[in-house]
């Protein structure tokens, strides 16, 4: 069965990205990366190399959360994607039928029973490193 192996990311929406981010940084000690946000790696691993979750802010008005007006996503990372689409398919989840494949990974979008967005993201073997140089 596939299944969720952690958070990949938690992405919030702000009025001001800089200064939220800068807060975070004062108030929690984040340390942020040049992209924006904060990368805390991880040692559960799966596949080995893809350690890692990613929090990041968006500006208010991004349409990465759909359309919904929703100011978070949760991005959890899965084992298997086609597996678990194949699993909501079967469930009557919406699937949003947009898929991302990336360097560093596979990406699909659901609606959780009130309308959340969430993304789904399958890390590649040696994740850590590609989204690093990505991301910059």
């Amino acid at each position: 069965m596939a299944r969720v192996t952690g958070i990949g990311g938690v992405f919030l929406m702000a009025k001001d990205p800089k200064a939220l981010s800068a807060w975070y940084a004062k108030h929690l000690g984040m340390t942020f990366s040049d992209y924006g946000g904060a990368t805390m790696l991880w040692t559960d691993e799966v596949p080995k190399g893809t350690g890692m979750t990613t929090w990041s802010l968006f500006k208010e008005d991004s349409g990465y959360f759909g359309d919904s007006g929703q100011r978070a996503m949760i991005n959890y990372r899965v084992d298997d994607m086609d597996g678990m689409i194949a699993q909501l398919s079967e469930a009557g989840v919406w699937i949003d039928p947009k898929r991302e494949d990336a360097d560093y990974g596979r990406f699909a979008w659901i609606k959780d029973p009130e309308g959340n967005r969430i993304e789904l993201w399958q890390p590649l073997q040696d994740t850590e490193e590609k989204t690093a140089e990505f991301l910059g």
